[in-house]
């Protein structure tokens, strides 16, 4: 399975957050990451659904199948 295939939401940080862009993976609930850039907040989320899944797994927990949908918000 591609970590491309989850749908990631890329929203700007407010300057009191410290700015930049958030990346979330709705498909995965807490996996997140974040950037200065929305392409460098990709980047970086992509390690955190790997890890995500990782960590799923050896839970022994189920790995959600991606949803269809997607999504880019940037403002």
């Amino acid at each position: 399975m591609s970590h491309l295939a989850y749908p990631v939401v890329i929203t700007p940080l407010a300057d009191d957050d410290g700015g930049g862009f958030a990346a979330t993976v709705p498909d995965l609930p807490g996996c997140l990451s974040d950037g200065e850039t929305p392409e460098e907040a990709l980047h970086n989320v992509l390690d955190a659904i790997q890890s995500w899944i990782e960590m799923a797994r050896e839970l022994g927990h189920p790995v959600p199948e991606p949803s269809r949908r997607r999504e880019r918000a940037a403002g």
